[in-house]
């Protein structure tokens, strides 16, 4: 396996736990229940997800020089 290969899986994975705490947080939300401390961390995680999903982004296109 490559390191393109790899860092492809971990995108993918990546993403996948993004989409799932953004499932969690509006089941949340739609209790109506929710402790807004534990939503508050839950977007802060899935924040901290999607930066990690832009850097892995960002390193996979080579640099062009113009």
């Amino acid at each position: 396996m490559n390191d393109d290969e790899t860092a492809a899986q971990q995108l993918a994975a990546l993403q996948l736990e993004h989409r799932a705490l953004d499932d969690e947080i509006a089941a949340l939300i739609a209790q109506g229940t929710a402790d807004q401390l534990e939503i508050a961390r839950l977007k802060k995680r899935k924040l901290r997800l999607k930066d990690e999903i832009e850097r892995l982004r960002d390193r996979s296109v080579p640099d062009i020089i113009a």
